[in-house]
């Protein structure tokens, strides 16, 4: 097993058969010691954080899977706090799709003179580049297509592949009469180009509240994939 990427949150390995093995960690991304699922660095550790990471993401992904929806997911071993994928080739150096169905953080910081906190927002899709010297900055559809980062078809399905995934995460939730505000997702490209999820369905990729209060990662876990 040959290490690939030594992540924030997530060590990437390679596997003799040429699928990866993720191995999640308990560090989470924040700023000064406060968890924010948009910030590019590691905030704080939090015990427990990458196993309930990797049983939120096993629900939901075996959830896609039932929906017909591609994934990099093959099995998880929740035992060792791993999961094993197929090999996906990134976009760029790597894309962050966001969907926000409320106005916070980093948009609420981008557009508060307009926007009131809390905003309901109507499934509002967003690309950042990974790029931690440059504050992850929001790039647009053109850009994307100039760059030869993405196809105009590819942003395409890209983008209803967010809503679609999105929209089944907020309905799981509401179940539990918990409000999804907004996710991060990542995506790739198989081996026959086809654009798929990627990476992790997780509270550490989330804002979710109930009865007005924040859910953590680890409890958001607990409620819905316990």
């Amino acid at each position: 097993m040959q290490p690939k990427v030594i992540g924030k949150t997530k060590n990437v390995y390679e596997l003799t058969d040429g699928n990866y093995l993720l191995k999640f960690k308990d560090d989470v991304t924040g700023e000064d010691g406060q968890f924010d699922p948009g910030a590019n660095t590691v905030g704080l550790t939090v015990e427990g954080a990458g196993l309930a990471g990797l049983r939120l993401s096993t629900f939901f992904f075996e959830l896609l899977h039932k929906q017909g929806i591609p994934t990099h997911f093959i099995s998880s071993q929740l035992d060792e706090g791993t999961m094993k994928v197929i090999p996906v080739k990134p976009f760029g150096d790597g894309l962050e799709v966001i969907c926000r169905y409320r106005a916070v953080g980093s948009f609420l910081k981008r557009y508060g003179k307009y926007a009131e906190e809390g905003q309901p927002l109507d499934a509002f899709v967003e690309v950042t580049l990974k790029d931690d010297k440059r504050n992850d900055p929001p790039i647009n559809q053109d850009a994307l297509r100039m760059l030869g980062i993405l196809t105009r078809d590819e942003y395409r399905i890209l983008k209803e592949l967010t809503i679609r995934i999105s929209n089944l995460v907020k309905d799981e939730l509401a179940k539990r009469e918990i409000e999804l505000y907004d996710i991060k997702l990542e995506f790739g490209r198989n081996k026959e180009d086809q654009v798929l999820l990627i990476d992790e369905i997780s509270g550490g990729n989330m804002r979710a509240y109930k009865n007005g209060e924040y859910v953590s990662p680890i409890e958001l876990q607990k409620l819905v994939a316990p």
